[in-house]
C-alpha cells in the first residue's frame, strides 16, 4: 500500500460551479473519488494533467439533463482521490488498471467515454482492454503516446520545469492554456487538491511518464492501444479547440485520422482546456450526438 496524501475535505468547500457530491471507492489500498450524477446510459469523463473532475463541471449538466448517468473519476494523485507521494509509483499501467477497476466496481456497461489530455491514453486503453465497459468514444485534445512522436522544444522545456519544480503551480498551468481566462476563484479550485508539494507528485509524474522513445515504459502499450483503436468500429466523436497550442488543431486532425474517427469539430475561441472555455457548448454537442 503506497504512502499517500489525502487532501482535507475543507479544501473543497464552496468551489464555484461545482455542486456535485463526492463518492468514493477503495481500490488497491487507495481511496479514489468520483462524481456520479443523473441516471440513464453511462457517460464517463476522464480528466488529464494537472486537472481533476472539476474540469467537467460545465460539460456534465447538459449531458445529465439529456438523460445520462455522468461519472467523472479523479485519477489517483488528483482531486479528492488519494495521492501517492512517490513519483515513481505513477505509471501508465497503474492508472489504466485503477480506472478499469473503478468502472467495473460501479457496474458500468456500454458507456460513452469522454477523454481529454492524459485521460485519452488512460480512457482509450480501458476501452480497448475492457470492451464490455465501453461502446462509444468522445475525444477532446488528446493523443496516444507511442514514443514515435517528435516532441517540441516547448514541451521539453515544460518537462524540465516539472522535473525540477516540486511545488508545481497547478492553476497557473491551467489558466495559461485557456482562451477566455478564468477568475481567481476558479483558479483556486484547481489548486484546492494540492495544498503541499508532496501532494503534487501525481501532477509532476505525468510529463515525466510520457514515453519519448519507442522502448520507454508505456510506449508499447500506447502503440497497442493506437493499433486497436484504428480498427475499432465503435462510434467516435472528436471535438478540438481552435487555439490549442499544446496539441494544435492540425495535430487533432491527424490523430482523428489515425484512430479512424471523423474529422474533429472545431470549438471556437478555445485553448487546451476547452472545457473551461466552452464547457456548456461541449456538453450540448455530446448530448446531441448521443441522441442522434
Amino acid at each position: 500500500m503506497p504512502d499517500a496524501f489525502r487532501t482535507p475535505d475543507e479544501r473543497f468547500a464552496d468551489l464555484p460551479g461545482f455542486p456535485f457530491e463526492p463518492h468514493y471507492r477503495d481500490v488497491d489500498g487507495l481511496r479514489l473519488a468520483y462524481v456520479d450524477e443523473g441516471e440513464g446510459e453511462p457517460v464517463v469523463f476522464f480528466h488529464g494533467e494537472p486537472t481533476w473532475s472539476y474540469l467537467w463541471r460545465k460539460v456534465i449538466p447538459p449531458v445529465r439533463d439529456a438523460g445520462h448517468r455522468c461519472i467523472a473519476p479523479d485519477l489517483a494523485g488528483f482531486g479528492r482521490s488519494d495521492k501517492p507521494t512517490d513519483i515513481s509509483w505513477y505509471t501508465y499501467d497503474g492508472h489504466a488498471g485503477l480506472m478499469a477497476k473503478v468502472l467495473a466496481d460501479l457496474g458500468v456497461r456500454d458507456a460513452t467515454v469522454v477523454v481529454h489530455d492524459w485521460g485519452g491514453p488512460i480512457g482509450l486503453r480501458v476501452a480497448v482492454e475492457n470492451p464490455e465497459l465501453v461502446s462509444r468514444f468522445v475525444i477532446l485534445d488528446t493523443g496516444l503516446f507511442t514514443g514515435h512522436q517528435p516532441m517540441t522544444d516547448a514541451w521539453r522545456q515544460f518537462r524540465d520545469f516539472v522535473e525540477r519544480t516540486e511545488d508545481l503551480p497547478v492553476s497557473m498551468l491551467v489558466r495559461g492554456a485557456t482562451a477566455r481566462g478564468m477568475s481567481d476563484e476558479v483558479a483556486a479550485a484547481y489548486d484546492a487538491p494540492f495544498p503541499t508539494p508532496e501532494s503534487k507528485a501525481g501532477a509532476r509524474a505525468f510529463p515525466l511518464m510520457l514515453p519519448t522513445t519507442p522502448d520507454a515504459p508505456g510506449a508499447a502499450a500506447g502503440q497497442r492501444v493506437l493499433d486497436a483503436i484504428r480498427d475499432d468500429d465503435r462510434p467516435k466523436l472528436t471535438l478540438w479547440a481552435d487555439g490549442d497550442f499544446i496539441i494544435p488543431f492540425e495535430v487533432g486532425e491527424r490523430f482523428a485520422a489515425a484512430v479512424n474517427a471523423p474529422a474533429p469539430r472545431k470549438i471556437e475561441n478555445a485553448s487546451h482546456f476547452l472545457q473551461e472555455d466552452a464547457g456548456e457548448e461541449i456538453g450540448g454537442q455530446i448530448a446531441d450526438w448521443l441522441a442522434a
